[in-house]
C-alpha cells in the first residue's frame, strides 16, 4: 500500500510568496530574489511531505500566480494580444509576460487587458481561464514543469510526481474567444504535447506523473466523453515506461465511472470526502490492473480526519483488490488548507485537538496507511479526539437551533413587491439616472495594516486605534463627496477580511493567527473555523456605520457579508448540514441588518459573492441548493421596512443556469462582474428580463491598470443595450482592498466621469 499527496499550499508558511510577489510587481526586488523565494517554498514543500512518509510526493504544483496560467504558458496558449509584452519590451522575461496574462499591462506604451478569472470549480480559489481561438495551436512553450521535477529529484529522488492538469479538463475549464468552433474540438491539436511533456519527463527519470481531470466527476456530454476516450488512447499509444495517475476530486464519477475506469492508465483516484457512495460502484468495475488511489483525509477542512470512516473505505478496498493496489491519500490538492495547526498557539486546545491542516493530514495519511497495517494505539487516539468533539458543550446551543426550527416562509418574504419599493427608494433617495458607488472597501495601506496589528498586540488602546480609524474613514468619505460618487461606503479601514471580521464577532466561530490559503495571485484569505452553532451576541458593524452616515448628507450604506458567502468562506463543520448551519449564520445578518436600520442606515448590502459557488456540480444536486441558499439570503434581508433599500454584490461567476434563483433573491440592486467579460454576462440577465436593479461592473479591480473613461463609457453603453438604462448602476467590479490608491482615485474618477458621459448620451426611457 502506497501513499501519495495531490498538492501543497504553495504561498509559504509566513506569505513569503505573496509579499515577494508584491515587491516584484512594485520594482523592489529582482527576478533573482523573487525565485529566490520560490526555490525556498518548494524545497521546504518537498522536505515536508518526505519527513511525513509520503511515498509520491508532488512537484510542478508550486505556481507564482496561477497553475492554470502556467499551463496556458507551458501549452504557448499566450492570447495575441501579449506579444508586444516581450517583442516591444526587450528587457522583458517570461515571468513578466506570464504576469502580464494575470494582472494584464500598462506601461511601456502599452495597455493590455488581464485574461479572464473565475472560481476554480465550486471553491474560493481563482484560476485564470485558457482562451482558445479556431485555429489554436499547442506547443511546449516554457520549460517550468521539467525544471522543477529536476529541482525536486535532487530533495527527495525518485519519490517525485510531477503535477499537470489533463487534456481535457485544461479545454474545458476555457473559454471560446470566437464563435464557430468548440473548444473540446482541440482536443486532437493538445494530446500530441501533452505526448511530448510526459515522453520528456519520463526522460528526466520521472515514474509516475498526475494528470487532474476534475471534469471526470462533472456531468459530461457525449463528445466530452469521447474526447476523454480519445485523449487517454491516444497518449497511451504514444507513451511507455511511466505511470499515468488520473486524479479526480470534488465529486463523484457517478455515470462517468464506466468511462473513467476504462482509459489506460495505471492509477485513479477518487473523493471519497465528497462523494463516499461511489466507492462501492467503482470496485464493482475496476478492471484487474489498475490502482485505486483513495481520498480519505479531507483536503478542504480543518477537521481531524475520522479514521474509522476511513477505514471502513480501505479496508473494503483492499478487500477486493489487494493492499499493493491501494494508494491513500487527501481527497484533492492541499492548495485548499491552511499549512500548519502548530503555528495556532492561541487556539483553545479542546478545539484544537478536532483539527488538522496541511502538513498534519500528510500525518494522518500516513497514520491510516500504518492502522490498516495493524497500529491499533494510533487508532485508539484518535477515538478519543472525534468522540470530544460530538459531545462538546462549546459546540451545540438549544437556543440556536430551536430559533433554525421556527423560521417560516414569512422571515424569507419582503412585506412589498420589488415596483413599490422601487418607487420608494427613487422618492427618498433622489438619485440621477446611472448612480454611482462602490463595492465596499477602499485601499488598506500598510500604516492601517501595521495599525490593526499593534492593536491586535495591544500596543494600542481601542480609542487611539479608533481615532485613527475615524481619521481614514472622514478622508474617504470627504474624497467621495469631492470626486461625486453618489452612494458612498465608509471604506472598511477597522476590517480585515470580508468573512474574517464577521467571524470574530460571532459564536460558534474561531480565528488562527497563521491559517491562511490563497484567494487568486498574491491574495490569501484567512477563513474563519465553524465549530458549533452560530449566533450574533451583540452589534457588528452598526458603530462604523453610524459614524459614517454622521459625516455627509449623502446615502451610506452599510456593508455586510451574506449567510452563504460566510459559509463558503469559512472552514464549515461537518457534523450537520450545511443548511443548517447557514440558516444560524442568515439569523445573525438579520439582526445585524435590523440593527443598521434602526439605525438610519437606508442602504444595506449583504454581499453574496459565493452563492454561485456554493453550487453542486452535478445539475441534479443544485435544486435543492439553490432553494436554501436564495431563502438563507431572503432572511437575512426581508426583516427591513419598504423604504430601505437592499443590495447584494456576486464576484466571478457564471450566471446563465441559475438567473431564476438570482432574481428570486429579490436584492434591490445587484452588483456583479463583467468588464473582464466585456458585459457578456449580462446576456443571461437580459434574455431572463430580469426585473430588479443591477450594477454590472465597469472596472476590473483584479489588475492594476486604469481604464479609461471611453471604455467604461462603452461598456455602460453596451449594458443599455441589453438592460434597460434607467435599472443600470456604475460600480467597479469588487471591492477595492487590495488595489493602491493612486490607481484607485484615478479609476474612480474616470468611473464618474463616464457615468456622466451616460446620462448625457444613453437615454433611461427607451424599455428594451
Amino acid at each position: 500500500m502506497q501513499t501519495q499527496n495531490l498538492g501543497y499550499p504553495r504561498i509559504g508558511g509566513q506569505r513569503q510568496l505573496k509579499k515577494a510577489c508584491e515587491q516584484y510587481w512594485a520594482g523592489k526586488i529582482n527576478l533573482t530574489e523573487l525565485n529566490k523565494v520560490a526555490v525556498t517554498i518548494k524545497e521546504e514543500n518537498w522536505q515536508t511531505q518526505l519527513a511525513a512518509g509520503i511515498d509520491l510526493i508532488s512537484c510542478n504544483d508550486f505556481s507564482f500566480y496561477d497553475h492554470m496560467l502556467d499551463l496556458s504558458l507551458t501549452l504557448g496558449a499566450v492570447p495575441e494580444r501579449y506579444a508586444p509584452v516581450l517583442s516591444q519590451v526587450k528587457s522583458n522575461t517570461e515571468t513578466d509576460l506570464y504576469f502580464a496574462m494575470a494582472r494584464g499591462y500598462q506601461k511601456d506604451g502599452l495597455d493590455i487587458t488581464a485574461m479572464e478569472m473565475t472560481k476554480w470549480l465550486d471553491t474560493n480559489y481563482h484560476y485564470i481561464v485558457p482562451e482558445f481561438t479556431a485555429g489554436q495551436s499547442f506547443k511546449i512553450s516554457s520549460d517550468k514543469v521539467f525544471n522543477e521535477y529536476a529541482a525536486a529529484t535532487k530533495v527527495v529522488s525518485e519519490k517525485a510526481k510531477p503535477v499537470l492538469v489533463g487534456p481535457v479538463s485544461y479545454l474545458l475549464l476555457g473559454k471560446e474567444k470566437e464563435s464557430g468552433f468548440e473548444r473540446i474540438d482541440l482536443i486532437k491539436q493538445l494530446v500530441p504535447v501533452y505526448v511530448e511533456i510526459i515522453n520528456r519527463l519520463k526522460q528526466q527519470g520521472a515514474t509516475w506523473i498526475q494528470l487532474d481531470e476534475p471534469y471526470l466527476a462533472l456531468d459530461l456530454s457525449k463528445k466530452e466523453k469521447e474526447a476523454f476516450d480519445f485523449a487517454y488512447r491516444a497518449i497511451a499509444a504514444e507513451v511507455t515506461g511511466v505511470k499515468l495517475l488520473i486524479a479526480t476530486y470534488f465529486e463523484g464519477l457517478l455515470d462517468n465511472a464506466p468511462l473513467a475506469l476504462s482509459l489506460p492508465v495505471a492509477a485513479l483516484h477518487i473523493d471519497l470526502v465528497r462523494a463516499p457512495e461511489q466507492l462501492d460502484e467503482v470496485l464493482s468495475l475496476i478492471p484487474d490492473s489498475l490502482i485505486l488511489s483513495l481520498g480519505v483525509v479531507d483536503g478542504r477542512n480543518v477537521w481531524k480526519n475520522c479514521y474509522e470512516r476511513a477505514l471502513s473505505f480501505i479496508n473494503k478496498a483492499v478487500e477486493k483488490v489487494g493492499p499493493e493496489r491501494i494508494m491513500i491519500g487527501p481527497s484533492c490538492s492541499l492548495l485548499h488548507s491552511p499549512i500548519d495547526l502548530d503555528l495556532e498557539t492561541a487556539i483553545d486546545p479542546e478545539i484544537k485537538n478536532w483539527m488538522a491542516f496541511a502538513k498534519q493530514k500528510l500525518t494522518e495519511v500516513q497514520e491510516l496507511k500504518q492502522i490498516a497495517e495493524g497500529n491499533e494505539q494510533l487508532l485508539e487516539a484518535n477515538k478519543k479526539a472525534i468522540a470530544s468533539r460530538r459531545s462538546s458543550g462549546k459546540v451545540h446551543k438549544q437556543v440556536v437551533k430551536d430559533r433554525v426550527a421556527a423560521i417560516t416562509e414569512a422571515d424569507a418574504t419582503r412585506k412589498s413587491a420589488f415596483p413599490v419599493r422601487q418607487q420608494l427608494h427613487r422618492e427618498r433617495f433622489q438619485l440621477p439616472a446611472f448612480p454611482t458607488t462602490t463595492i465596499g472597501s477602499f485601499p488598506q495601506t500598510d500604516d492601517i495594516r501595521q495599525l490593526r496589528a499593534k492593536f491586535k498586540k495591544g500596543d494600542l488602546t481601542a480609542e487611539q486605534y479608533e481615532k485613527v480609524i475615524e481619521q481614514a474613514t472622514i478622508e474617504a468619505i470627504r474624497w467621495q463627496e469631492q470626486i461625486g460618487l453618489d452612494i458612498l461606503v465608509h471604506g472598511e479601514f477597522e476590517r480585515n477580511d470580508m468573512v474574517e471580521y464577521f467571524g470574530e464577532q460571532l459564536e460558534g466561530f474561531l480565528f488562527t493567527k497563521n491559517g491562511w490559503v490563497q484567494s487568486y495571485g498574491s491574495r490569501c484569505v484567512k477563513p474563519p473555523v465553524i465549530y458549533g452553532d452560530v449566533s450574533r451576541p451583540k452589534d457588528m458593524t452598526v458603530r462604523w456605520s453610524s459614524f459614517a452616515a454622521a459625516q455627509t448628507n449623502k446615502p451610506m450604506k452599510g456593508m455586510l457579508t451574506g449567510p452563504v458567502t460566510i459559509l463558503q468562506w469559512s472552514f464549515v463543520r461537518d457534523d450537520q448540514s450545511r443548511e443548517v448551519t447557514t440558516n444560524q449564520i442568515a439569523l445573525a445578518i438579520r439582526d445585524e441588518v435590523l440593527a443598521l436600520e434602526k439605525a438610519g442606515i437606508g442602504i444595506i448590502q449583504i454581499d453574496e459573492a459565493a452563492i454561485r459557488e456554493g453550487l453542486p456540480l452535478r445539475k441534479a444536486k443544485r435544486p435543492h441548493y439553490l432553494d436554501w441558499a436564495v431563502k438563507a439570503f431572503r432572511i437575512s434581508a426581508s426583516g427591513v421596512e419598504d423604504r430601505t433599500q437592499v443590495h447584494t454584490h456576486m464576484c466571478y461567476s457564471e450566471f446563465n443556469d441559475i438567473i431564476e434563483h438570482i432574481a428570486a433573491m429579490d436584492a434591490d440592486v445587484i452588483t456583479i462582474e463583467t468588464s473582464r467579460s466585456q458585459m457578456e454576462l449580462l446576456q443571461a440577465f437580459a434574455h431572463f428580463k430580469y426585473p430588479n436593479e443591477i450594477g454590472p461592473g465597469v472596472y476590473d479591480i483584479h489588475s492594476p491598470r486604469v481604464p479609461t473613461v471611453e471604455e467604461m463609457t462603452a461598456l455602460l453603453a453596451k449594458a443599455a443595450s441589453l438592460l434597460p438604462a434607467r435599472h443600470l448602476w456604475v460600480n467597479p467590479d469588487c471591492g477595492l482592498k487590495t488595489r493602491k490608491w493612486p490607481e484607485t482615485k484615478a479609476a474612480l474618477e474616470n468611473m464618474v466621469a463616464a457615468a456622466r458621459q451616460a446620462r448625457e448620451t444613453i437615454s433611461v426611457d427607451v424599455v428594451i
